[in-house]
């Protein structure tokens, strides 16, 4: 590898996209459009940056295969950054597989990196888990350590893990601070925000409060029963009962988790559950049919008493009923936790990202353009959806129940 290309190299690793394009902008080489191409992508060129990466990647010979690899993890790593969800992860995987049977630790740390960020994305946290836990960040420079760091952060705060989060970003502030890269600091203090904003609403005896992810960890082991409108869970210390496949059982129990240690009448519950104007007679008949299964479903942790006026929940072991509630409600609240990441989505991303049709998420964008809170850039298959962050909250719990457990 000639100087210039070694100088380059260094300019990337440091952070300087710019230096090292002013040495191999001219340069039409395979090794000068590999480093080109990662040059662009820190640029945020992403388009170009696949383009350059690409015709690199066919540049370098049959016999090149280490450097064949860099190419296909760089390229990975820009469809992770543009969202494409879909691309082959199995290419992924052969190219660090070469990368660990050349040698090249660093680059393969780097793609497992980037296979974790991947598997974040889709929601599979014990994946995700387990393919971190094969890597010692130790020997690692720097810049790839804060990456590590921030990565065991993201998981731990999708875990409820505070302690754990903090301590990570700690670690990773210190990485980033001796790697120089102004660019890494801001992306650690982006990230320590998560932990300072409000990140879900507690309804208790009909008030209401705000709560830190810090204030949620606490919650779980308050010995209330929790009725999880984040996760549609309804749970205790001891075990926990999925309402995610019951959406209309989840209505109910949520509307006796509000009112508790006070009843609710049965008007209300046929409106909130039936969505009826007026409770007569075969609604109440349908009403006690819901709630003599919910009351099945709850037996181990809370019972369900039919009252003069209505029903009331009545906890088994614990002293207190709580509702977590998402910081912001709307119907499309899980388009829009993706969506305030702040990079750009297609809808093929996001039908994939949350198991559901395109139809569907193309339809829940075109609600959110509508109300303000997307726009789209691009056309055709190229099209990409963006929102600013939400203001003040952090989109942890904004995210469906299939993205914040296994």
């Amino acid at each position: 590898m000639d100087s210039m290309i070694t100088a380059a190299a260094r300019a990337l690793a440091a952070g300087d996209p710019l230096g090292a394009l002013q040495r191999v902008a001219l340069r039409e080489d395979a090794p000068a459009l590999a480093l080109r191409g990662i040059a662009m992508a820190q640029l945020g060129e992403l388009k170009r940056a696949k383009a350059l990466l690409r015709r690199a990647t066919r540049a370098f010979g049959p016999q090149e295969v280490l450097a064949r690899a860099r190419c296909v993890v760089a390229e990975a790593e820009i469809a992770l950054v543009s969202r494409d969800l879909g691309w082959p992860a199995k290419r992924l995987e052969a190219a660090r597989a070469v990368l660990e049977q050349h040698g090249d630790h660093l680059n393969a740390a780097h793609a497992r990196h980037v296979e974790v960020r991947r598997l974040l994305l889709l929601g599979r946290l014990a994946e995700a888990e387990n393919a971190l836990a094969k890597l010692d960040p130790a020997p690692l420079p720097y810049a790839a350590r804060a990456a590590h760091e921030l990565t065991v952060a993201s998981i731990a705060v999708r875990r409820l893990r505070t302690s754990s989060a903090h301590a990570a970003l700690a670690r990773a502030e210190t990485a980033a601070r001796l790697s120089g890269i102004a660019g890494l600091l801001g992306e650690v203090s982006s990230a320590q925000q998560v932990l300072k904003t409000p990140a879900a609403r507690l309804i208790a005896s009909a008030t209401e409060r705000v709560l830190l992810l810090q204030d949620v960890e606490a919650l779980e082991t308050s010995g209330a029963l929790i009725v999880d409108a984040c996760r549609h869970v309804v749970r205790d210390a001891h075990a926990q009962v999925s309402l995610a496949r019951r959406p209309l059982l989840f209505t109910l129990v949520r509307a006796l988790g509000e009112a508790w240690p006070q009843d609710v009448p049965r008007a209300l519950l046929v409106a909130r559950a039936f969505r009826a104007k007026r409770a007569d007679e075969s609604q109440r008949a349908r009403l006690r049919v819901e709630m003599a299964r919910l009351r099945t479903l709850l037996r181990g942790h809370a019972g369900v008493s039919a009252t003069a006026r209505g029903y009331q929940l009545v906890p088994r072991r614990a002293q207190a009923v709580v509702v977590l509630a998402q910081p912001v409600e709307d119907k499309h609240a899980a388009v829009l936790g993706f969506l305030a990441d702040g990079e750009s989505w297609s809808s093929s991303a996001l039908a994939l990202a949350l198991g559901r049709s395109q139809r569907s998420i193309q339809r829940s964008l075109d609600a959110l353009a509508l109300a303000g809170k997307a726009q789209s850039l691009g056309g055709g298959r190229a099209r990409r959806w963006v929102t600013p962050p939400l203001p003040g909250f952090t989109t942890t719990l904004l995210l469906p129940a299939a993205m914040a457990v296994d």
